[in-house]
């Protein structure tokens, strides 16, 4: 009997253990979910994000099939559209030198924002990131390298969001609860992995050609595009590698409260 009874308890602790060192960094979580990253019966296929814009301030078409799938698993993509509440976001990448005036002025302007971070951002400008913290906004999840997930397999997946989330929860005593996939591409799979591992998905319903670098000095575009098209319930995607984001940012953001919108954090989002 004591030689059944010990190898078991060995393995009902080594379960334990291995339980633990998955979830050990969500046990705060109000939002915490069992993991599971065997999904063999849903769809693989590819979904890349895209936007038809509307006129006259209407709300855009996002795509019946791809805002079916972000609804369903209670993904973010646009708001209501009777309340003229608008959401800010950046992806950040790789710090280009104009995140500081940005926060600056989105503290002039008392803006909460999210900011969408990868690994190499985090492991880079740590000063930035707890400046973002201090200053209320949230840190969202970018994944560690940036690769379109439904390229890579489950465990691959988990591994990108699990071990930027631990690295942001051990460098900051922040835990991150958005996640924007990579190049805006995913599938049923995906979404499926990250909603498992406790991870609301985040796409947008306005944005612009902000992030080449080599398409700057547009500051009039770059203010149209923005204005033109915001409407309620606006998710709004920029970049913060973009010299005319930081340099129009402040006129944007106070065109935008003239025209009677609010700002709201992902945390007041309403559908």
């Amino acid at each position: 009997m004591k030689k059944i009874v010990k190898p078991l308890m060995v393995i009902i602790a080594s379960v334990f253990i291995i339980s633990v060192g998955i979830i050990g960094v969500r046990e705060n979580s109000t939002n915490q979910n069992t993991i599971n990253v065997s999904t063999p019966s849903l769809s693989n296929q590819k979904i890349g994000w895209g936007i038809k814009r509307n006129n006259n301030h209407l709300q855009p078409d996002l795509g019946n099939k791809n805002k079916e799938l972000i609804d369903r698993y209670k993904g973010i993509a646009m708001g209501n559209n009777e309340k003229k509440y608008v959401y800010l976001t950046f992806d950040e990448g790789y710090e280009a030198g104009y995140t500081p005036r940005i926060l600056q002025v989105l503290k002039e302007n008392e803006v909460n924002a999210t900011f969408f971070l990868t690994a190499h951002y985090v492991n880079t400008q740590e000063g930035l990131v707890k400046e973002m913290i201090q200053g209320g906004h949230t840190i969202g999840n970018h994944t560690v390298n940036h690769k379109s997930m439904p390229d890579l397999n489950d465990e691959k997946v988990k591994t990108e969001v699990m071990d930027l989330h631990t690295a942001v929860f051990q460098k900051f005593g922040y835990e991150m609860k958005y996640i924007r996939p990579p190049k805006g591409e995913f599938s049923e799979r995906t979404i499926n992995i990250t909603n498992s591992l406790g991870y609301v998905s985040v796409m947008w319903s306005l944005a612009y050609d902000d992030w080449d670098e080599n398409k700057q000095g547009r500051e009039e575009y770059a203010k149209k595009k923005i204005l033109d098209n915001i409407h309620p319930g606006a998710v709004i995607l920029l970049h913060g590698n973009s010299k005319d984001n930081t340099n129009i940012l402040d006129y944007v953001i106070k065109e935008i409260k003239n025209m009677g919108y609010e700002f709201k954090s992902l945390d007041q989002f309403q559908r």
